[in-house]
């Protein structure tokens, strides 16, 4: 009762007067090209959401994909903390045992299905709100972490695998790819969705699958590459990510926001209030960059689930912030507070030697964003529910078709 009283008090000024009358000028708009999306992923998406019951919240469909990833990360966090399981440079480390990979599989169908139907499910029932947006984006936010590094532990780190300093940057470029959509949508006011989110969801499923029937030793071998010459099939991958990211997703956003201002049919805003939602994020990578590159006791290979949840939570944070400001079509924030503590802390790290307590300082700041992050989420769900007057995880029934 106590916590349920705390969480509404402090949710009610949690949002700016601001930002809830922007919210009910808002209108969804996104244009979706992909042909995987387009041609299979959405008749299928039809054809499946007609099995969920009408009384079925279109939120906790939402939470329920997120926990679903949320989970095999945890399982695989279990079995594999440090990368080794499917690194022959550890052998003494255990495997992964083989049903784990199709509970992954199970567990990436569903979260892509579930995140697919949500939307449609909100329709279905007349249910849609800005709410329901928020909280999809939002939590896809966090997914960007969990999902790269638990494909990760397919591959392992040491030979045949990837450095984990390599995988930080995969994900960094991940991370980027994501904000700089929305950052694309906070200029145009269209959100262009990506073609490579819907191919790398059917592309690990199919990862998974494939490790399950022949253990992961069957991802051991090598692969020529042009301009690369030949390199581990891990190697490949991370070249293929960075080529997606740097070379496809990242280019096109930046051209839609050009033609925004060429045709005049964005936002129309300043070069320096246009590129500001970026700010956070740049500082989030280049201090973690910083840590990673100048730690006295190489932290990133010491404990790089923690370094790469930590980095990933704060992530989301900053998004999730940038997402709340594009949708109600307000100023965004200058600078996220949860980067204050890191930047103290990693300069600290550089300038003395703290290189016997750097772990319990990432493990204390991992536990510390991670509370934050979820108190902002709660109390920011609970302030939207009263100011559109809504329950956040559930409808009115209504008759099945």
């Amino acid at each position: 009762m106590y916590i349920d009283l705390h969480f509404k008090m402090a949710s009610r000024g949690y949002l700016p007067v601001e930002v809830e009358q922007g919210f009910d000028k808002y209108k969804y708009c996104s244009v979706d090209t992909s042909p995987l999306s387009n041609y299979v992923m959405h008749p299928f998406w039809n054809w499946i959401v007609k099995f969920f019951p009408r009384w079925l919240a279109p939120n906790v469909m939402t939470l329920a994909g997120f926990l679903l990833l949320a989970f095999q990360f945890a399982l695989l966090t279990y079995y594999d903390p440090h990368f080794y399981a499917a690194s022959r440079v550890h052998p003494v480390t255990p495997a992964i045992p083989n049903w784990v990979w199709l509970v992954c599989a199970f567990t990436t169908f569903w979260a892509h299905t579930l995140d697919g139907c949500d939307g449609k499910q909100a329709r279905r029932t007349d249910s849609s709100s800005p709410l329901g947006e928020l909280m999809d984006h939002g939590l896809d936010s966090w997914a960007t972490l969990l999902i790269p590094i638990s494909v990760y532990s397919v591959f392992g780190c040491g030979e045949y695998g990837a450095d984990n300093f390599d995988v930080y940057l995969v994900l960094a470029g991940i991370h980027l790819c994501f904000i700089i959509s929305h950052w694309e949508k906070y200029n145009t006011g269209v959100l262009f969705l990506p073609w490579g989110y819907d191919i790398s969801q059917v592309t690990v499923f199919i990862v998974y699958l494939v490790t399950y029937f022949f253990t992961y030793e069957v991802w051991k071998f090598s692969v020529t590459l042009p301009w690369l010459g030949t390199c581990a099939t891990t190697q490949g991958f991370v070249v293929l990510m960075h080529f997606s990211s740097f070379g496809m997703s990242v280019p096109m956003s930046v051209w839609n926001v050009y033609k925004s201002y060429r045709d005049k049919s964005g936002k129309m805003l300043s070069m320096y209030e246009s590129f500001l939602p970026l700010f956070s994020t740049f500082i989030l990578f280049l201090t973690f960059t910083v840590w990673a590159v100048m730690s006295k006791c190489d932290i990133v290979h010491l404990q790089p689930r923690l370094f790469y949840w930590a980095s990933g939570t704060v992530f989301s944070n900053i998004t999730c912030r940038l997402i709340i400001r594009q949708m109600s079509n307000t100023r965004t924030d200058i600078f996220n507070w949860l980067l204050v503590p890191l930047v103290v802390m990693v300069t600290s790290i550089v300038v003395m030697d703290l290189a016997a307590y750097e772990v319990s300082i990432l493990w204390w700041y991992a536990g510390f964003v991670t509370m934050c992050h979820i108190y902002f989420g709660v109390c920011v769900v609970i302030q939207m529910a009263g100011h559109f007057k809504i329950k956040p995880f559930s409808i009115k029934a209504k008759k099945d078709d």
